[in-house]
């Protein structure tokens, strides 16, 4: 297995893996594609013989460009119970360092318990702290559709060797 960035032939695979993780929301094929192309700098891919093990979908937001959003963390089911989605997160970490990157930010639902030992453990590892409030209302934004959405704040982080970015 080899990481790499996500890539437009990407879409498809992404989109059929996101289907296979569940409780991933699923969105279109066509965000899977942007995603694949338009943050493909901001995001991994885990591949082995052209299937698609891993991904992450990521992106800097514009109002706060040392802070990376993590999308999804999506990994086959043929490859879980290998520390593959801690290895991606701390692989963008890394590779973040170096251009300014100082938080992670993500949502979760309450009891989404593997996305919470996920992002609990990358703060452990990283020794940084962890927050988390409640940013989109099971009632108040999701008309009771949806569980409500943690917003969880990991960082900050510091820089290689102790070099400020």
């Amino acid at each position: 297995m080899y990481f790499r960035k996500l890539m437009k032939g990407d879409g498809q695979k992404l989109h059929a893996l996101v289907a296979q993780c569940p409780p991933l929301d699923t969105n279109s094929a066509y965000l899977n594609f942007l995603q694949c192309t338009h943050f493909a700098d901001t995001s991994v891919a885990v591949e082995s013989h052209s299937q698609l093990y891993g991904a992450i979908t990521g992106y800097y937001q514009p109002e706060a460009p040392d802070t990376l959003f993590v999308w999804q963390v999506a990994v086959a089911q043929a490859a879980r119970g290998k520390g593959l989605a801690k290895k991606m997160l701390c692989h963008l970490v890394d590779a973040g360092l170096g251009g300014g990157l100082k938080f992670i930010e993500t949502t979760i639902t309450r009891d989404n318990r593997a996305s919470w030992a996920l992002f609990e453990g990358l703060a452990d590892y990283y020794q940084v702290s962890l927050t988390s409030n409640i940013w989109l209302d099971q009632s108040e934004h999701f008309a009771g559709l949806h569980d409500s959405e943690y917003l969880v704040r990991i960082g900050p982080f510091n820089s290689p060797l102790g070099i400020s970015p």
